[in-house]
């Protein structure tokens, strides 16, 4: 009966609206009916277990979740829950007879504007992925959190799927070499539990547990009036949808690094980082990268079964061994540093650390972004602000000890860091080299310079743009450079001068850092 009402759905007087032509997108879950302006997803009868939607209640019941949660991250792409009455053969949209189906009625746009196709094109950029990383973060901080009762928030529930990875993969392998190499990664997942359980307890107590997306990849997200948009979360399967935050986001790290864009997938996690705060969460994201691509790797062993072509079983066991090989990756011994930048406000120190993090992997933490979480905007009467209010000698010193604080967390969880701050007082930096020598780690000072006219106009520049963290002016900047305590001889050796808006200088300097720390 189904494919007989898709069939008589693709009738241009069903529907009170224009209609360009028909076409269908079929998955194993659902048909979406295309019809230029607005498109018409109605849900197959299926049980695979893990969904259910056998019966005309339950695809109701879903249609009307998948509205529901999805209009929490775009309300005007997803409309409304129409019902179908009539017969398969003659059917009627939003009749009023009885109901024989339901369809989820959404804005169409074009497939080519999907971030799977822009990036396939090669024009995936860094604007759709700080977009991205923005929206995945002001949806985290605003979604439900789960009640720390519920079945769902604890640890057990966390690592429950990681687990039964390995359970369904095993079967569905012959390989030697491929069973050894499962059971390498579940013996590393297994160790890695056992040392962080304490922290998913954590998770799950400090609230860290919500109501997620659960399927967040490019195939997910899609440019709508040319903002990048996440769409399609999970509804049929809550424990896919209830999970930590960071679990929720690392698909999209991983999905990222398997496409080979590894900087962009460093922006996505230190954007996502600087806007959540989550820091805490640095020494999970390996783990949980591991689950996504295993995840990823046993989608394509259930497709093994079903074909008999020796050349796409050849294709598809190739595939399974990218995702494998991606989540032994993950696995690997980290190299770790400690970088300080040092230097007026608007000399570019931001830009320098961001192309440690895209080339090296590092985690970018900038005092202006931790000043306000602490401590809220500046109030100033036009004043310099400089020793005032958020910027009191009180307030700074408490904005480096949580840089400090942080930069633990994140080198603990093996990551290299950067602390992107002014870092003019020897004190300031000394405090951090004590992180750095306490942790067992290099330590770096990137000693950044422009000259005066190009100072001036990047400040004027991020001053109209009005979407930096920074609230610097010309008068603070020489009130910096007037009480800056200038770098001593034992300081040297850590040093590295960079020319910020010299192109070849940032260059240089991710060579020398990879020269001097080959393991990077």
């Amino acid at each position: 009966m189904s494919q007989a009402l898709i069939t008589a759905l693709q009738n241009p007087a069903l529907y009170p609206h224009p209609v360009d032509g028909f076409s269908v997108i079929e998955t194993h879950i659902s048909w979406v009916v295309l019809t230029g302006p607005f498109a018409y997803k109605i849900k197959k009868p299926v049980d695979f277990g893990f969904l259910n939607f056998t019966t005309l209640e339950a695809r109701k019941h879903f249609c009307e979740e998948e509205l529901r949660l999805n209009q929490r991250l775009t309300r005007d792409l997803y409309l409304e829950v129409l019902p179908i009455s009539g017969s398969a053969e003659a059917p009627q949209v939003n009749g009023e007879d009885a109901v024989i189906e339901y369809a989820l009625k959404m804005r169409q746009f074009p497939q080519e504007q999907l971030l799977a196709h822009v990036q396939a094109r090669g024009e995936l950029n860094e604007a759709h992925i700080d977009a991205l990383a923005k929206q995945i973060a002001d949806f985290h901080q605003a979604t439900p959190q789960v009640a720390t009762d519920h079945v769902l928030c604890n640890a057990t529930a966390i690592v429950a799927p990681l687990r039964q990875n390995f359970e369904q993969i095993r079967p569905m392998l012959s390989d030697k070499a491929d069973l050894q190499q499962l059971d390498a990664l579940e013996a590393w997942t297994e160790t890695s539990l056992e040392r962080l359980w304490p922290d998913l307890e954590a998770r799950a107590r400090d609230g860290l547990i919500r109501e997620c997306h659960g399927d967040i990849h490019l195939g997910n997200a899609t440019l709508l009036d040319g903002h990048a948009t996440l769409f399609d979360c999970i509804e049929f399967n809550e424990p896919f949808r209830l999970t930590d935050i960071a679990l929720d986001t690392a698909f999209l790290v991983m999905d990222l690094e398997d496409r080979g864009l590894k900087c962009l997938a460093r922006r996505l996690l230190n954007s996502w980082l600087e806007h959540t705060g989550d820091y805490g969460s640095l020494k999970l994201f390996n783990l949980y990268k591991t689950h996504r691509a295993l995840v990823r790797a046993k989608v394509a062993l259930f497709r093994l079964g079903q074909e008999q072509d020796a050349v796409q079983r050849a294709v598809i066991l190739r595939q399974y061994r990218a995702y494998a090989s991606l989540a032994e990756s993950y696995s690997s011994i980290p190299a770790r540093l400690l970088a300080v930048t040092r230097g007026v406000s608007a000399v570019g120190k931001s830009q320098v650390a961001l192309r440690l993090v895209e080339a090296l992997g590092a985690i970018r933490i900038r005092s202006d972004v931790e000043r306000k979480r602490m401590l809220g905007e500046q109030q100033t009467d036009g004043s310099t602000e400089l020793n005032t209010g958020i910027y009191s000698q009180d307030a700074s010193e408490a904005v480096y000890q949580r840089l400090n604080h942080l930069a633990d967390l994140a080198l603990h969880a093996g990551y290299p860091v950067v602390l992107d701050a002014t870092y003019l007082k020897r004190p300031q930096r000394q405090a951090a080299q004590r992180v750095a020598d306490e942790t067992g780690v290099p330590f770096l000072i990137l000693d950044c310079h422009a000259p005066d006219s190009v100072l001036a106009n990047w400040l004027q520049q991020r001053q109209q743009e009005g979407n930096d963290p920074s609230d610097a002016t010309l008068a603070v900047i020489e009130a910096q450079r007037a009480g800056q305590d200038p770098l001593e001889e034992v300081e040297l050796p850590y040093c590295k001068r960079v020319d910020t808006p010299d192109s070849a200088s940032l260059t240089e300097l991710v060579s020398a850092v990879r020269q001097r720390f080959p393991n990077l």
